[in-house]
């Protein structure tokens, strides 16, 4: 099976003050999202054997890893996420069918080698819905300052028979994060965690 993509996405945020106006503490959070429109094979039907979408995921994953270094452009990328919105002939469990490992991997290996778990997300629906991709720190999940959401619609999709695979990336945490914890600096070194 090959993944068949009919429209590919980009969008790109930067964030210079908090909501309530205050200036970045830094740089920038700078948050990209990488999409496709890719041709659900089991829109319409039940489907017991999922696995043809994970080799065919792998592709994918490598088609995105190259568009999201390229979308980053140089830039350095601390955290990430992804999700599916899988069109109303297909089921929630298509879309989860395109984002686990093979498809994340070469993700991670485009981010420097990341580490931590990729958190995902979807749901079904049509075109112009809503969809939240949460975000994480690459190499330490519980690194509560990266804990965030790139929020995007699609103007004309997914398609009944598609499904909206997308991956998020930002440049760094929430601006002025205050919830405690771990920080990044005190479990990521260089080379990975400490």
């Amino acid at each position: 099976m090959t993944p068949q993509v009919r429209k590919w996405f980009v969008q790109r945020e930067e964030t210079h003050a908090t909501e309530s106006g205050r200036p970045a503490d830094g740089a920038p959070v700078v948050k990209i999202v990488v999409a496709a429109a890719v041709r659900n094979p089991y829109a319409g039907t039940f489907g017991d054997d999922l696995t043809g979408v994970f080799a065919a995921s792998a592709a994918l994953g490598a088609e995105f890893a190259t568009r999201i270094k390229a979308a980053a452009d140089g830039a350095e990328l601390a955290s990430y996420g992804k999700a599916c919105l899988v069109g109303v002939n297909g089921e929630y469990e298509h879309g989860n069918a395109w984002l686990t490992t093979e498809f994340a991997t070469p993700v991670r290996d485009a981010l420097g080698g990341a580490i931590a778990w990729m958190p995902s997300t979807g749901k079904r629906g049509g075109p112009g819905t809503s969809l939240d991709i949460p975000l994480a720190h690459k190499n330490a999940l519980y690194v509560r300052s990266h804990y965030d959401t790139a929020t995007v619609t699609f103007s004309d999709a997914p398609a009944p028979d598609e499904v909206i695979v997308a991956v998020a990336v930002a440049t760094r945490g929430r601006l002025h994060a205050r919830l405690g914890g771990p920080s990044a600096a005190d479990v990521v070194g260089e080379d990975g965690l400490r």
